[in-house]
């Protein structure tokens, strides 16, 4: 008997959930197709979860922009999760085949969500929707053009306090340092830097939450994890 599978062609076995439409969604779940985590067997929207493909080698690959072929292998963003699936072998276990995982999966995972963070950043700021800079960031802010804030991780942060006060709840992503701001956005030093509301902050914002998760190393529920600071 063949398995059943969703519209994107992937099996909807024990790993996987069939995508479901946003009107087959109660209200206030998310909405868009979901995936099934191998590690939690949580249920999320597939964007905020971390994809993985097996090669044609059959090696484990993360494939951060959901892009690559074969059939998509899924976990929650958090680096304890990663290296769960990686010491219980989960992932041939889904694949139901031999794989290879590299013993620093989680690492790499790391080093590409960053990578697109910062891309993301620098394709934002050539297209004229992200600043750099104290008095350029508070006039975004005080427009209501900025939908997110970008704080240098070594950077004082009394300055983040002046700007997040102005717009309080805004997003505030301060995950890298001064000097990877600083070699995204074309400059020699950024402290401060916001991306307007829309597309590029949208995304960024969903890839900050998959690294912030990485980055955190102990166990936590999942409703617990952050990538912004609500309190200085």
């Amino acid at each position: 008997m063949q398995d059943r599978r969703d519209p994107a062609g992937l099996p909807t076995g024990p790993t996987e959930t069939k995508a479901v439409s946003e009107s087959a969604t109660e209200s206030g779940e998310p909405k868009g197709p979901l995936r099934r985590c191998l590690v939690t067997r949580t249920v999320r929207p597939k964007a905020s979860l971390l994809r993985f493909v097996v090669g044609p080698d059959g090696t484990v690959v993360p494939d951060i922009e959901n892009r690559l072929p074969g059939r998509g292998l899924w976990l929650s963003p958090a680096r304890d999760i990663v290296a769960t699936a990686v010491r219980k072998n989960l992932f041939a276990k889904a694949a139901r085949s031999s794989v290879k995982v590299p013993a620093d999966l989680p690492d790499r995972v790391e080093q590409f969500l960053t990578r697109r963070c910062l891309d993301l950043i620098g394709l934002a700021r050539r297209a004229g929707q992200a600043v750099a800079g104290f008095e350029k960031v508070r006039g975004w802010l005080s427009t209501g053009r900025a939908g997110l804030l970008l704080a240098a991780s070594d950077g004082a942060a009394d300055g983040r306090r002046k700007l997040r006060n102005l717009v309080p709840g805004l997003p505030v992503i301060d995950l890298f340092s001064g000097a990877e701001l600083a070699g995204a956005l074309g400059r020699e030093t950024v402290v401060h830097a916001a991306v307007a509301a829309g597309g590029f902050a949208d995304r960024l914002a969903v890839d900050a939450e998959r690294l912030a998760g990485i980055r955190v190393s102990e166990l936590v529920d999942e409703t617990e994890r952050s990538w912004i600071g609500e309190n200085e």
